[in-house]
């Protein structure tokens, strides 16, 4: 750890730590009979073993437990994740605020800095930029969550991986239909069939398909989104296996944009006056088909192969004057874009080729094309909210190539040493072709590449203990969107990649008392990429000297009794900036992210009859800007939900209600990084509820 002095909550969790340890193998030498503990298998890691044995900090969360929700935002499943950030902008035109460790806190909108996959399919696009808007929560199966070193064997912009798996298809044919309101007239209809195969070689499928509609907690928030998502699964004879998933959404969503502090305690509900004028809102659409393959060779050999192939187009209307579109570099205030993406990953994985190791090797390719256009936002009689004349056009192509390595050794009965290597290469080409008088040829290209190291040392410490260090280098390149705009309007090919050097060191026990983690870590980057401000709607960027993220994170959850379980995390972070970079002072916050977050929850979850749980999370303050000018106040917020489940023969019908924020505290969800308007604060709900009903039927 760096040598600055930790404070009081790092004193805490080492605390904490050392108590959990402790009990841990107090409950193993303590206990007077063996208790059979469940096996929780990881696959984000890919090291083929158990959750106890993994040397990350890795998590799986299933989707069973989370069902008493509306089921259209993944902050509704994923909670209480150590080192998560996930923050709902209530704002469905900039998608869900999501950071892990400090990492991707700086994006004003998508996913940054983090890979997403669905079903082993990228949800982040080749250039790093992801969106969590196409996880369809009807079908979702389980959700692991992979931070620290180890997420660096996903390569470029990889600071934590979250990996999201669709249920496959079982047993009888069914159908289920549901239908869930709720506060600002929340509506959700969708329908999920599903069958699993009559004999070998047949596929197995599941098959959802909803609709989401509502007026919006604030002023000009009100979106409708259509989400299908189908997925047929082969188990051939020759042992092989194929999953092919195909995934369609289509949102409208108006957006009401940020709020100043005085705007945010006079009216949290309202939209800017100024603002209304310009309608601003954005369509998405986007389709994605992906394949993958896995065949066992032998007892010792193991291919897979995955490929994907996407389309997504993107319009969205700015909040940007027409004065200030006078400027001749200026692209406009309407963004209009569409990408078409594909890859894929070859791997082989050899087991036992030499005594107790494990050897895997791979290749990923993946490439993007996007024709960008800009146009101005209003037309000749001066009204907004308008597509008008063409002031910018270029196309902008991307594509990497990556060969990786991965070993594990476990060359004591005790010991093992997992390896990895991944050489990261992306490289980008922008072709403008809006050349006028007073807007020259912006055209470029550039290119970069990094190798990736990685390594951990584990130690079974006893058969329900486990302790692991780790090391992995980290890299992260720039987004299209993320160079769109410089200072001077054209693409900022100015932008370096950030390279970071990340530790970490972590204990695991499994025993009668529960699942306990606990981590300490350290991440430093050089150039890491942060806000430059967002102006008129326009978010611009920069590279930072030097950052540092220290941590650590704990997290328990334990069956108490029968269906009665409970769970509980503490995140710690500082991170600050650690260098000379310019308008920024050495030892800042970085803004967008939380010091502590602490979540506790408890629930009664048989599986069928009455269920209920009740859930408390507290989020710090979050700094709003490099100046650490001010900052969107700590807050804790309490959650409970109800329901009940009846089963006979082929139906079954589920019911619940919710009610969230339940003492109505006021407070701000999310934040908008160095909002040059000073519009930093994006207004949390206050009360409100839900409550839906599904009936199943199998045939």
């Amino acid at each position: 750890m760096t040598s600055k002095a930790l404070n009081l909550p790092m004193q805490m969790t080492l605390l904490g730590l050392t108590a959990s340890i402790c009990q841990s193998l107090y409950a193993e030498t303590g206990s007077t009979e063996p208790v059979l503990l469940p096996v929780i298998k990881i696959e984000a890691a890919r090291t083929d073993t158990a959750w106890l044995n993994t040397p990350a900090s890795v998590y799986r969360i299933e989707q069973k437990n989370h069902q008493n929700n509306i089921g259209v935002n993944l902050t509704e499943t994923l909670k209480g994740v150590p080192g998560l950030q996930l923050n709902n902008r209530e704002n469905y035109a900039q998608d869900l605020q999501l950071s892990m460790r400090g990492y991707g806190a700086r994006s004003t909108f998508g996913v940054r800095g983090i890979r997403l996959y669905v079903d082993g399919i990228p949800a982040t696009m080749p250039d790093g930029q992801g969106q969590t808007s196409n996880i369809d929560l009807s079908s979702l199966d389980h959700i692991e969550v992979l931070g620290g070193p180890f997420s660096s064997l996903y390569g470029n912009s990889s600071g934590g991986a979250i990996l999201t798996s669709t249920k496959q298809g079982e047993g009888k044919d069914s159908i289920e239909l549901g239908y869930s309101g709720g506060s600002h007239n929340k509506s959700r209809v969708d329908v999920v069939a599903q069958g699993g195969a009559d004999t070998a070689n047949e596929p197995s499928y599941m098959v959802s398909s909803s609709y989401f509609d509502t007026d919006g907690y604030r002023e000009h928030s009100a979106a409708q989104k259509v989400l299908s998502n189908a997925k047929l699964t082969w188990d051939l004879d020759d042992g092989s296996k194929v999953n092919w998933i195909v995934n369609h959404v289509d949102i409208h969503a108006d957006d009401p944009q940020g709020l100043t502090r005085a705007q945010w305690q006079e009216n949290p509900k309202q939209q800017v006056p100024f603002l209304k004028q310009f309608d601003v809102r954005k369509d998405i659409t986007q389709t994605q088909t992906g394949l993958t393959w896995s065949k066992p060779l032998n007892d010792q050999n193991e291919l897979y192969a995955m490929a994907y192939a996407g389309q997504r187009d993107v319009v969205q209307y700015q909040s940007i004057p027409s004065s200030t579109q006078a400027n001749l570099r200026h692209a406009g205030g309407v963004i209009d874009f569409s990408r078409d993406y594909y890859g894929t990953d070859l791997r082989w994985t050899g087991k036992e080729l030499l005594p107790n190791t494990r050897f895997t090797a791979g290749l990923a390719f993946d490439s993007m094309d996007e024709d960008r256009k800009g146009y101005e936002n209003f037309d000749a009689g001066g009204n907004y909210g308008v597509k008008g004349n063409l002031r910018r056009d270029e196309n902008n192509t991307l594509w990497n190539l990556d060969p990786y390595l991965q070993a594990s050794w476990n060359f004591l009965p005790a010991w093992t040493l997992d390896a990895g290597l991944r050489y990261s290469n992306v490289h980008y080409e922008s072709k403008d072709h809006y050349i006028k008088a007073g807007n020259g040829d912006d055209s470029g290209k550039t290119d970069y590449d990094k190798v990736l190291p990685s390594a951990a040392l584990s130690w079974a410490i006893t058969a329900n203990v486990s302790s692991y260090i780790s090391y992995a280098k980290g890299f992260e390149t720039p987004t299209f969107t993320e160079m769109a705009y410089s200072a001077n309007d054209g693409m900022n090919f100015n932008l370096l990649p950030a390279s970071s050097d990340n530790y970490e060191w972590g204990v695991k026990a499994q025993n009668a008392w529960g699942n306990f983690t606990a981590a300490v870590f350290q991440s430093k980057t050089q150039n890491d990429i942060v806000s430059a401000g967002t102006i008129d709607g326009r978010a611009t960027f920069k590279n930072a000297d030097r950052t540092l993220r220290e941590g650590a994170e704990l997290s328990w959850n334990k069956t108490l009794w029968r269906d009665l379980s409970t769970q509980a995390s503490y995140s710690y972070i500082n991170a600050e900036f650690d260098g000379n970079t310019a308008g920024i002072q050495s030892g800042a916050k970085i803004p967008g992210i939380a010091k502590n977050q602490a979540f506790a929850s408890l629930g009664w979850q048989p599986e069928t009859g009455f269920n209920a749980g009740v859930d408390v999370r507290y989020m710090d303050k979050v700094y709003v800007d490099d100046a650490n000018s001010d900052a969107a106040p700590s807050y804790t917020v309490v959650s409970a939900n109800a329901g009940y489940v009846w089963k006979q023969a082929d139906w079954k019908v589920r019911t619940y209600v919710r009610a969230d924020n339940l003492f109505d505290e006021n407070y701000v969800g999310s934040v908008i990084v160095n909002d040059g308007n000073g519009r930093f604060f994006e207004p949390a709900d206050g009360l409100n509820w839900s409550a839906g009903l599904s009936i199943t039927k199998a045939f």
